[in-house]
């Protein structure tokens, strides 16, 4: 399939970019793109789900690509490549859950372009959205493109497509924030405030606006770290369920623990209680069980991929349980 016409847009510093954001989503939001690696946004132009008239490339723009220590923690350009968060010393030694996740994701040509501002702006991905046009039309369109009815959940208002990053759900886990620039000025929010659950208006990021910095706080630094992830081959595919944990341990009990979950809702989400239930407490089978059943409680995955639901579910019950006992044994 051929990419569609685009005027292609290539500033070299973040204030330029911000400007060309400012006056072409102004124009017609739908109309304005950002490149960065290219590695989801090509491919869903090439199935004519974006057809954009302006394509702005920030891959190049001065500053966003390092990884560096600070007084409060650590600070991640959005333009920092998968495979330099997979082997920075740095993040592996003290953020290991993020190395880790970033390491899985799709294959090292993939991770080599990506980026983590890309990974974490991530489109949902459904079975009946990335698709070409000729399936699509087949099937009516549908209410994330083009169409009105989601086929997921018929008669529902809201988009079920799944949220299928790999480093969102580790980042939750280390409480980390996201630093949005426009050209009217930048904000500072927690990345769980990015997400909307919804799987069409998916992110809280207006047209004008750039995901610019990651902010990992020095409180979650040295937490050991495990994430678990579902596909269906070994490499290139995105996860059908994921699972992120981050652990501290104190006398042999836990000090404190995380847990996120991701590929399995319309958003990567931290599960709630989890820190409750394992702090204070020596790890065992049937901690970690319990652990994984509140992971499991708060999945919904419904049929956005060739896996059922019931499937994904369970899995995310066992990975979750897997990753506690994992994390509690490094």
């Amino acid at each position: 399939m051929s990419l569609p016409q685009f005027n292609l847009l290539r500033p070299r510093i973040l204030e330029d970019a911000l400007s060309l954001l400012a006056k072409h989503a102004g124009e017609s939001p739908a109309s304005t793109r950002v490149v960065a690696g290219g590695t989801d946004l090509i491919p869903s132009m090439r199935q004519k789900l974006f057809e954009p008239e302006y394509v702005v490339d920030v891959h190049h723009l001065a500053g966003l690509k390092e990884i560096r220590q600070t007084a409060r923690g650590v600070e991640i350009g959005a333009l920092a490549s998968l495979t330099a968060i997979e082997q920075s010393a740095l993040l592996r030694r003290r953020y290991p859950v993020l190395s880790e996740a970033a390491a899985t994701v799709a294959s090292p040509l993939l991770r080599n372009m990506g980026t983590i501002g890309g990974n974490i702006c991530l489109d949902t991905r459904c079975l009946w959205y990335n698709q070409s046009p000729t399936w699509r039309k087949g099937c009516g369109f549908c209410i994330k493109k083009d169409g009105d009815l989601c086929h997921v959940a018929p008669g529902g208002t809201t988009c079920w497509a799944a949220f299928s990053g790999d480093t969102p759900p580790a980042l939750l886990c280390l409480e980390a924030e996201v630093e949005i620039a426009s050209a009217s000025g930048t904000r500072r929010i927690p990345l769980s405030e990015l997400y909307t659950g919804d799987g069409v208006a998916y992110r809280k990021l207006r047209p004008d606006e750039l995901l610019t910095r990651v902010f990992l706080p020095e409180s979650s630094a040295d937490y050991r770290g495990v994430y678990r992830k579902l596909r269906v081959r070994g490499s290139i595919d995105y996860p059908l369920a994921g699972v992120a944990v981050v652990m501290k341990g104190s006398d042999g009990h836990i000090a404190d623990a995380r847990l996120a979950i991701t590929a399995v809702n319309p958003a990567p989400l931290l599960v709630k209680g989890v820190s409750e239930l394992l702090t204070g407490k020596a790890m065992d089978e049937s901690l970690a069980a319990a652990a994984g059943d509140l992971a499991a409680k708060i999945a919904r995955p419904l049929t956005t991929s060739a896996l059922t639901p019931e499937y994904r579910r369970e899995m995310i019950r066992v990975f979750a349980k897997r990753a506690v006992l994992a994390a509690a044994e490094n």
